[in-house]
């Protein structure tokens, strides 16, 4: 089991544009079955945790639905933004350290993910909670936006591959 933050990112370093937009990833080319892909991620995780950023754009592109069958949590001092049918879905106030135990338990023995949001993942990794970060980088440069983790770490190369119009790479914690 292990605690991963698997995103994508612009090659200047970006998760979202400036508008908090993600066309410039979801226009791209990629097999989820290919390198580092989603469909074999997704199938070993056992639970997730998200910000409150996150959490809404996921809703709205989702037309409202919850796309996942795991146990989620939403860091937030607005718990009010969780939509009553998403009974899967809890929130949660205050330090990562406090809330990884029961993601830990919740998962079982599948992965928990660190889903989106360099601020989250940024708390998660200042912890010591993160064991691999998992980056996809798309052909293309933002100039600026919401940075892929914006603090300082360390990691140690693990893998690397091609996926379509990606370059993918995994880390795991120095």
């Amino acid at each position: 089991m292990s605690t991963i933050y698997y995103t994508a990112s612009s090659l200047d370093g970006f998760i979202v544009d400036d508008a908090g937009s993600l066309d410039w990833l979801t226009s791209r080319d990629i097999d989820t079955d290919g390198f580092d892909g989603y469909t074999p991620f997704i199938a070993g995780v056992g639970a997730i945790v998200m910000g409150a950023t996150t959490y809404e754009w996921v809703v709205e592109h989702e037309n409202g639905a919850w796309p996942y069958e795991m146990p989620a949590w939403v860091v937030t001092h607005r718990p009010e933004i969780v939509r009553p049918d998403h009974d899967a879905v809890a929130t949660f106030s205050g330090e990562v350290a406090e809330l990884h135990p029961r993601l830990l338990d919740a998962a079982g023995p599948g992965d928990v993910w660190v889903v989106g949001g360099g601020e989250l993942a940024a708390q998660y990794v200042a912890a010591g909670l993160i064991d691999e970060m998992w980056v996809h980088f798309a052909p293309c440069t933002l100039g600026s936006g919401r940075p892929v983790l914006p603090t300082r770490s360390e990691w140690t190369l693990a893998g690397t591959g091609r996926n379509r119009d990606f370059v993918g790479a995994r880390w795991l914690r120095a």
